[in-house]
């Protein structure tokens, strides 16, 4: 029961997000006032790999929380890619842990995206992981920094192939 009045809270917040969203607002990242640890965790993507968060100590974090079912997820991942695609892969990852679907879920989700996406997807399907994270609707994606520690926070969907979100990441890999 707790789950469904769970999603049912996040859709109703999803539709207000994905309204603004849409509209160009909401396409800034917040800085968190001090960094703190990011909490580590160990999850499996859909192709069955091992993914601990502190092995990526060294590179800069894009860590996105998503379901299938939101449509501010799946309209942001094409611009994740392209991020991605953007960045140095020594020096930048992106994670998307999906939130309580299973394997076969989140791969027949893959098929229906227009461009092909080559970052891990993470299962989470008991919702562990997703527990640990100040979040409050899907999708919700966290910037952590080449020590561990979250930088940047955005709830809602972005445009993540934006000038200024590839300079915040720019700006984070050339830190000491």
């Amino acid at each position: 029961m707790k789950m469904i009045e769970f999603r049912t809270t996040l859709c109703v917040l999803l539709l207000s997000i994905a309204s603004a969203a849409h509209c160009g607002e909401l396409q800034t990242l917040t800085p968190y006032t001090e960094r703190m640890a990011a909490p580590d965790f160990v999850l499996e993507d859909a192709d069955g790999n091992t993914h601990r968060l502190s092995d990526y100590r060294g590179k800069v974090v894009a860590l996105n929380f998503w379901a299938t079912w939101c449509p501010p997820c799946w309209r942001e991942m094409p611009s994740m890619q392209r991020l991605k695609n953007e960045m140095d892969d020594s020096a930048f990852v992106i994670l998307a842990v999906n939130v309580g679907e299973d394997e076969d879920t989140v791969f027949g989700f893959t098929f229906s995206l227009d461009e092909p996406i080559d970052f891990p997807l993470l299962l989470d399907l008991d919702g562990k992981v997703t527990d640990q994270w100040p979040i409050a609707a899907l999708p919700t994606s966290f910037v952590i920094d080449k020590n561990g520690r979250t930088v940047l926070r955005a709830v809602g969907g972005r445009l993540w192939d934006a000038p200024e979100f590839a300079e915040a990441v720019a700006q984070l890999i050339s830190e000491n």
